[in-house]
């Protein structure tokens, strides 16, 4: 997957981003209950959707809205550091032919006797 790039600004990702506002569900009583506050941003190009409803304003819900996207498409765009085979210690390798020698004798002595035995 390749990488999504996001603008510095935010008003530039804000007019990347379609805008819905909706009535938060919750406590707050009669205002919340009158009013749009809550926010849900959806990048178009990424598609990724994210929404608040922690604050009574607005437009301090996009704010947050705004840094809950930059975080996620961040999380999206993190790649894990390819990892540097190491060379196998000696005393491991030792140690994988002890089992494998110890392994070998047990199925040899799981044979059934043969003529000479």
């Amino acid at each position: 997957m390749s990488k999504i790039a996001l603008p510095a600004s935010d008003i530039q990702l804000l007019a990347q981003c379609d805008v819905q506002t909706f009535r938060a569900s919750g406590k707050g009583g009669q205002h919340v209950n009158k009013t749009d506050s809550a926010v849900r941003l959806i990048h178009r190009p990424s598609g990724v959707a994210v929404s608040t409803q922690q604050e009574r304003s607005q437009h301090l819900n996009k704010r947050l809205c705004i840094q809950k996207l930059r975080a996620k498409v961040a999380r999206l765009n993190y790649q894990p550091p390819k990892r540097v085979k190491t060379r196998v210690p000696r005393r491991v390798r030792e140690k994988i032919l002890v089992t494998k020698t110890r392994q070998g004798h047990k199925k040899r002595l799981r044979a059934k006797p043969g003529p000479d035995d």
